[in-house]
């Protein structure tokens, strides 16, 4: 039987969260937070006052189970020296969209017919919102991208605006089995997520189980000399009632040449499996996948541990 599984997140690490997941029998609702405002999205929105679309088309694609030409179409990036430099094409396929259907949850379901989606892909919200982000010296920065780029540690992220989630996350939370947080920019792309009160209210009403892939490495900035722990704790303190049940963590060896590449040249260091700290169910196997030296979570190991967690 098919599992209603509902995937909060933004950014890369949703995109390969869903890639493995649409491989097996469920049912996917991607919600993705649509603050984001650099590079092109960046542009669009200050140019058409739309939603962020650039989390949305990495989201489109990866459960898109159309023709790998189209794949590629739709993250096809301009370099060239007039306005259309560091534009990508689906990104400007979907601000049509929206002019011509009226909000970026329109554009979606017109979009998503030629790319034969395995699942639905939702904006957290239809409305143009402003990230804030309140710092430990308690400046406050706007933008998301403002937020990213300050070295400053952040204390707290809020909305500008009073922001209201789209109607259909909400229906699909409330008809949900699980909930999974995914692996992701802690403070950019998983918990605007959950700062609409309507969602935190639909999570605390349901039944699902919440599920959170936690990250392989720290970012700079945001969550240097995170635990495991630290992580669960911060989401956490922007859930309602209802906490996360279960985190899937990485135990598999990594060499040691490639943790020095990312301490030395990115600010980056393992996120240490504190296990004595952690106070939930913590499922914990080898899910690593070397990219052109990059560390990623092996997205088909990644989606099989999901589904063996809720077909216990």
């Amino acid at each position: 039987m098919n599992k209603n599984i509902v995937v909060l997140g933004g950014g890369t690490g949703l995109s390969s969260l869903l890639t493995g997941l649409k491989m097996y029998p469920c049912s996917i609702s991607a919600v993705v937070s649509v603050a984001d405002d650099g590079r092109s999205t960046g542009k669009l929105r200050q140019e058409f006052n739309i939603p962020a679309v650039g989390d949305i088309r990495r989201v489109l694609v990866a459960l898109s189970e159309t023709e790998e030409t189209v794949e590629k179409l739709m993250n096809y990036r301009f370099h060239t020296t007039s306005d259309l430099d560091g534009h990508t094409v689906g990104n400007i396929l979907l601000a049509a969209l929206i002019d011509m259907y009226g909000n970026l949850s329109n554009a979606i379901k017109h979009v998503s017919k030629t790319l034969n989606l395995k699942g639905d892909v939702l904006p957290l919200t239809d409305e143009c919102v402003t990230l804030m982000g309140e710092m430990e010296d308690g400046e406050i920065i706007e933008g998301e991208h403002n937020i990213t780029l300050s070295p400053k540690k952040i204390k707290k992220v809020f909305y500008k605006e009073k922001t209201n989630a789209n109607p259909d996350v909400i229906k699909k939370i409330n008809e949900s089995d699980a909930i999974i947080l995914s692996m992701g920019s802690i403070w950019t792309s998983i918990i605007p997520n959950l700062l609409c009160p309507d969602v935190i209210d639909a999570i605390d009403k349901t039944n699902s189980k919440i599920i959170y892939v936690c990250n392989l490495v720290t970012q700079p900035g945001e969550t240097d000399d995170f635990c495991v722990s630290d992580h669960i704790n911060l989401i956490n303190s922007y859930l309602g009632k209802r906490k996360i049940d279960v985190v899937i963590t990485n135990n598999e060896e990594i060499e040691p040449e490639v943790l020095k590449i990312y301490e030395t040249e990115e600010q980056k260091s393992l996120v240490r499996v504190d296990d004595e700290n952690i106070k939930i169910e913590n499922i914990s196997k080898p899910l690593i996948s070397l990219e052109n030296g990059s560390l990623r979570h092996n997205s088909v190991k990644l989606g099989l541990e999901i589904m063996n967690i809720l077909t216990k």
